[in-house]
């Protein structure tokens, strides 16, 4: 008996290392490889754990006239579902307002975190494909970052993401896209974002006075 499941287990064990692993995702392999040896360089560290690091992304929603509509509701948890690949959590109310027949409780937003691979394809794609795709975009703003290495940015259209189908999801929705980092600095933050291809806005240095009509 000893001797049939000895066999039974190494032919499981053949059968597992057989299974193919999923990939690292692109933009974490190039992190890896070029951006931690940039900021190594940069920083002039030699303690991994000094480097700033991408820890999670957190995409939320806002919809407040799902206190009226609670379609609305439905469709912003299937799109942030769509958009991410991770089941949305609901966010709820603390207050109840009168003004706005808001109630303590009701559900109000949505929202993902997203950690390890999800976090790095989700980022991969809205970097290459779902910015490029915003109508007059001219870069995103360096400067909104929460001076402890944090940034944010809005989306006012849900649409600029492919998995959306615009015939399904014919209410415009926004969001709200942050990026935690293990770094207290906004500017190590910022140039670790750029390093993985956050397509930030180049500010022009302020001239002298009487140099735009030069």
């Amino acid at each position: 008996m000893a001797a049939k499941s000895t066999k039974k287990d190494s032919k499981q064990a053949e059968a597992s290392a057989a299974v193919e692993l999923p990939a690292m995702p692109r933009l974490q392999e190039k992190y890896i490889k070029e951006v931690l040896p940039h900021l190594k360089e940069t920083y002039k560290r030699t303690n991994p754990h000094a480097i700033p690091k991408l820890t999670k992304i957190v995409v939320s929603m806002g919809v407040g006239t799902a206190v009226t509509e609670k379609k609305h509701m439905e469709e912003a948890l299937a799109a942030l579902q769509q958009i991410t690949g991770q089941k949305p959590a609901p966010c709820r109310s603390r207050h109840s307002i009168s003004n706005f027949k808001l109630r303590e409780g009701l559900e109000i937003g949505a929202k993902v975190t997203l950690r390890g691979a999800r976090m790095w394809e989700f980022m991969d794609r809205l970097v290459s494909i779902a910015l490029p795709r915003v109508r007059d975009f001219r870069g995103l703003n360096p400067k909104a970052f929460d001076g402890h290495g944090n940034y944010s940015l809005g989306l006012t259209e849900q649409l600029v993401f492919p998995e959306i189908n615009p015939d399904k999801f014919t209410r415009p929705q926004g969001m709200n896209i942050a990026f935690i980092t293990t770094t207290e600095s906004n500017d190590e933050s910022r140039e670790m974002l750029k390093s993985l291809g956050m397509p930030f806005r180049v500010e022009e240095p302020t001239g002298k006075k009487g140099a735009a009509a030069q």
